[in-house]
Parts: structure tokens; sequence; C-alpha cells
């Protein structure tokens, strides 16, 4: 049978977890007859299938139309939309914690190390973005790993906070940076379709593309990095104890209530429903344009022709109740995965098969959006490939084809920067 790294047996019941670093004795979801072994192998099942949910989220948005027939805000969206790719960026936190230490917080000696991985490791995956942003058009998707890649640069200094700093992190940044975005964008109208990044575009203007990057594009990192602050304290957390996973979840309930709460009680208690239409029908939007954009959303930033902008949940509107709604919509999802994962992962082994090969696979996906059809149909298509190459390739090998090369190439150079610094300390010493 083949093995994975260290020796293990890749076989059915294993899964490799896609955060973990290639090294020799830490393949993650690998069997043991321990006990606590057991407990992880089913935290990471769980983890990679609250990953799987989240493409096959952002499969839906990509393959069904916003609006249906009708005029009516499509199911797909009402249950994806601006929550997938939140969902994403949370678990992007989970991994970033998992690579960097798990539990344990990077030391003076390993810090090194695990940085220059990181780096290196957005450098892969924004490369494969930027690839993918040549040749899939912005109306079939908007290609979210350049951004992703710029999330991992800039968790770097974040490794080695403690998880209580790490969540007033998190919070400070749902508050802050779409205000300070709103105020920055003044006079700036909002795009229906953002392009997808390329090299040429990184090439040709640089300082505009990393703007976009960081605040005005689909999934801006400044704003978004309250989604990998409350992953990485996620994933610092003992995730094998039921009562902190049942704590996750019931705290991100509370977050999507408090939100929900928040929003109705600006909009139409203290009449910001109202401005917010005087200010849409000043700027010639309809009353049937606002009720869509509300419910469908907008592309990673609001108008900012009224602050009451930021009082609303639209999908992809990057406000603070949006933040906030889907960081809490995001922990739910994950903690009700892992406790599932702790009581079956034959249920769950799909998922978790397709969330654990998810750069692979959401490459191939929206390659795929120019030849397979859309709707219901392609959706099913697309959902329909992807476990069973997930499938059939985990038997096999250890991670997806694309996560090897990137596990690979990380460990490598976090090995070879660890041993440059323990070098670099034994001679002075």
């Amino acid at each position: 049978m083949p093995t994975a790294p260290g020796g293990t047996p890749a076989g059915a019941a294993d899964l490799a977890h896609a955060c973990d670093p290639a090294q020799p004795g830490d393949v993650a979801g690998t069997p043991s007859s321990t006990a606590p072994a057991q407990r992880s192998n089913a935290r990471l099942i769980g983890i990679d299938a609250a990953r799987g949910i989240a493409l096959f989220g952002m499969m839906a948005v990509h393959t069904i139309d916003s609006v249906d027939a009708d005029g009516d805000v499509s199911l797909a969206w009402t249950l994806s939309a601006g929550k997938s790719a939140a969902l994403f960026a949370l678990l992007a936190g989970v991994g970033v914690a998992f690579a960097t230490g798990r539990r344990v917080r990077p030391t003076t000696r390993t810090w090194p190390g695990y940085a220059a991985a990181l780096l290196v490791r957005a450098l892969l995956i924004g490369a494969v973005g930027l690839l993918l942003g040549s040749v899939v058009p912005a109306d079939y998707a908007a290609v979210i790993l350049p951004y992703y890649a710029l999330l991992f640069v800039l968790a770097i200094p974040l490794i080695g906070l403690s998880s209580r700093a790490l969540v007033a992190l998190a919070a400070t940044i749902a508050v802050a940076v779409p205000l300070l975005s709103h105020w920055s964008r003044s006079g700036t109208p909002v795009r229906d379709t953002v392009p997808n990044l390329t090299f040429g575009a990184l090439l040709g203007d640089p300082g505009q593309t990393l703007r976009e990057l960081a605040l005005t594009g689909v999934y801006p990192a400044l704003p978004w990095m309250a989604y990998l602050c409350a992953g990485l304290a996620v994933g610092r957390a003992l995730l094998t104890s039921r009562r902190t996973v049942a704590l996750l979840t019931l705290t991100g309930a509370g977050l999507v209530a408090a939100a929900q709460l928040t929003s109705w009680l600006l909009l139409d208690v203290l009449g910001g429903r109202a401005d917010l239409a005087a200010a849409s029908t000043a700027s010639g939007m309809t009353s049937a344009q606002l009720g869509e954009a509300l419910a469908v959303g907008w592309s990673g930033t609001t108008p900012t022709d009224t602050a009451w902008w930021l009082a609303t949940l639209a999908p992809h509107s990057t406000t603070p109740l949006d933040l906030a709604s889907t960081i809490g919509l995001g922990l739910v999802v994950l903690g009700v995965c892992i406790l599932l994962g702790r009581t079956t992962t034959a249920l769950l082994r799909p998922l978790a098969a397709a969330g654990s090969m998810t750069l692979t696979l959401y490459s191939l996906h929206v390659l795929g959006l120019a030849v397979l059809p859309g709707g219901v149909t392609g959706l099913l298509v697309h959902i329909a490939l992807v476990v069973s190459f997930a499938l059939l390739w985990s038997r096999y090998h250890a991670r997806g084809p694309l996560e090897e090369v990137v596990a690979r190439t990380t460990g490598v150079v976090r090995r070879r920067v660890q041993s440059l610094t323990e070098g670099a300390g034994a001679r002075r010493r």
C-alpha cells in the first residue's frame, strides 16, 4: 500500500490535513491506536469537512445565478454568498495555527522558520491565483487565491500572539478597518465586477494591485484579517475538548444573533433604512435595486454615499456586522463539523476528502467553469467530479497534488531556515 510521509499508510480511512507542514512523524489525519490520536483524527476530519462545505458553497455561487426567473434571490446565494468565502478565510487562520505549532506558539528559535514557510506558501498560492486570474473571467468567478496569499503574509507577525490577543485583534479589525475603508474610499464608486488579478496587473501597476488586494477588491485582505485572527485563535484552542468545541459553536451562534439584532436596531428602529433608501435614490438606485443589493451583496466593499451602509449585512459587503455575522457562522459550521467528526467519520468522508485538497480542487473547479454546465445541474456535476477525484486520490496520496508541492516546499524552507537560525545561535554562544 502507498505510504504517506513518515511511513504511515495512506489508506481510505486516512485524510492528510491540508494545513499541516510536511515533516517526518507529523502527518495529520493518520491513524493511531491511542485514544488522544483518535480524537485528533476526528478533529481533523471535522475541520476538513468544514473546508469541504466552504468549497461546495463557492461552487454554488459560481454555477447558480444570484436571481432566479421570478426575480427572487436564489437559494444557493442565500445560503452561500459571502459566507463560504468567509469560512475559507476563517479556516485559513486555523491552518496557519496548525502549520505553526498548533497549540504551542512559535518561540524565538522556531519563529523564523515558520515565518519563512508562510511567506513561501503565500508566494506559491499567489502565483497559482494570478495564473488562474489570467484565464478565468471575473464574471465566471472571482479568484480568491491572490487575496488568500496576502492573508498569509499579513499573518506572519501574528503567529506568536496569544489567543486572547488574537481575539481582541480580530474584534478591533472587524470594527475599525471597515470604517477606515469607508472613509478612505469616499467618492469612489463601487464596481459591479472587479477583474481578476493577473501577473500583468501586478507588474504593470503594483500599487493599484496591492490596494485592490488589501482594501478594494472582492476579498479585501486588511478587513478580512479579522477572519484569519479568529481562525488562528481557534487553531490554538484545545479542539479535542468537546466543551471547547461546544463553546466555540455557541459563541458563533451568539455572534450571528448579535449582528442580526444590531443591524435591525440600526436600520429599522433608529431609522437607518430610510436614510439609506434616500441616499440610494439620490445616487440613481431604484428601491428594487437597493433590495437586490442588500440580498445579493456587493463586490467586497459598499458605496460611500452614506455611513448607513456600514449597518447592513449584505454578502461581500465587508461591513463590521457582515464580518461579525460570517465569523459567527463559520464558528458554528466548524464546531458542528468537529462534533460530528467525533461521532462518525464515514458520513463526513466525502466532504473531508474534498476539504483536504481545496487548493487543487478549487483550481480545477474555476478552470472547469468554461466547459461544464451551469445551474443546479452544473453544481451537481462539479461536486460529483471533485468528490470522486478527492476520494480516489486520497486512497494513494497523503495530500492533493498542489497541496503536496506547497507542503514539501514550505517544509524544506522551514527546516533550512530553522537550521540556519540554530547555527547562528550556536556561534553566538
